[in-house]
């Protein structure tokens, strides 16, 4: 299978942290003992340490609301070339997980690295998303 040529900025896009902080993700009220903050921050200082290999965005929900903390690690554009994929990441709440996300994403992320086995215990499924008459409605 020839994967189609990426152009414009896609070709150079880095290594993309999507972290949910919607509902369940990111709340206090269901994860009181976890710095939800400091976790988003410790996200964005590796990114800005990065030299733009590494891009961190927040977004309301993601939708596997039963696994929160989830995130979403985006490939590059070099990982998207080389056939990877966005890889979903449940439970995603205490400092190792997190460091395991940072050192796969240094390391090149989907594509270029395979992430570290500890990580892909907790790679979970999208949820799938479903349209009907011009709506978008996801099923968890």
């Amino acid at each position: 299978m020839t994967l189609p040529a990426l152009v414009g900025a896609a070709r150079d896009r880095p290594v993309t942290l999507v972290v949910c902080r919607g509902c369940c993700c990111g709340s206090p009220r269901k994860h009181p003992g976890h710095d939800h903050q400091g976790q988003l921050d410790r996200l964005r200082a590796a990114a800005a340490d990065s030299g733009g290999r590494l891009a961190v965005r927040t977004t309301d929900c993601l939708g596997p609301c039963a696994h929160a903390n989830v995130l979403v690690v985006q490939p590059s554009g070099a990982g998207r070339r080389r056939g990877g994929r966005p890889t979903w990441i449940g439970w995603a709440m205490d400092d190792a997980v997190t460091d395991d996300v940072l050192r796969w994403a240094a390391s090149g992320g989907p594509g270029v690295a395979a992430p570290p086995p500890t990580l892909e215990l907790q790679v979970i499924d999208p949820p799938r998303v479903t349209l009907t008459r011009g709506k978008t409605r996801t099923r968890r």
